[in-house]
């Protein structure tokens, strides 16, 4: 029973609208209806701007981090990567928002950090160096997660439950990305302005 609780526990942290919750509490605006229509931080950065943008993406990593660590507050004998996959899930078909929700890759980093800090960071360097030189935020975040997938296939080889997480989320990473891969190779993709 509470494997279950701890299950579905992760799922609703992981549907807690963050983007729509700042949108509509602070700026009376619901994000889905501007920009990308994404609840994520990115579109927040667009519509909303910087404040509001790093609220969101906080919120967004948090609610990764929280869900990874239910488990082992709960003390229930579960991986803390199967709760931290629940809540990506969670944020990308949430209940809370009509089930549509972000593109995961502020959730999937709040898992990687509650799993493995040193990883957190590689990943976030990573992406800001990719950023820095494409100015893409989607082609960043495809580019971490596929460095990131390599990385834990040299130091983490012996983890299969990581690697088979990294390797889930870089699929839900790429195939929420779809419509930005199509839009970059046509060139209409935005590029931030800020870095």
């Amino acid at each position: 029973m509470l494997t279950f609780i701890t299950i579905l526990a992760a799922y609703l942290i992981g549907s807690i609208p963050s983007g729509l919750i700042i949108g509509k509490t602070f700026y009376k605006i619901d994000i889905r209806e501007h920009g990308s229509k994404n609840l994520g931080g990115t579109n927040t950065f667009r519509t909303l701007g910087v404040k509001a943008g790093l609220t969101v993406t906080i919120m967004d990593i948090l609610k990764g981090t929280l869900a990874t660590y239910l488990p082992y507050m709960l003390g229930v004998e579960m991986h803390l990567l199967l709760a931290g996959v629940i809540a990506v899930v969670g944020h990308m078909f949430p209940i809370f928002a009509n089930f549509r929700g972000g593109k995961a890759v502020a959730t999937s980093a709040g898992v990687i950090l509650a799993y493995e800090p040193c990883f957190f960071v590689f990943a976030v360097i990573i992406f800001f160096i990719s950023l820095y030189i494409s100015k893409y935020v989607s082609l960043s975040s495809m580019i971490a997660c596929l460095l990131a997938l390599i990385y834990s296939l040299v130091f983490h080889i012996k983890d299969l439950p990581l690697i088979i997480v990294i390797s889930l989320i870089t699929i839900f990473i790429f195939y929420r990305h779809r419509a930005n891969i199509k839009r970059i190779i046509d060139k209409t993709e935005p590029k931030v302005k800020w870095l």
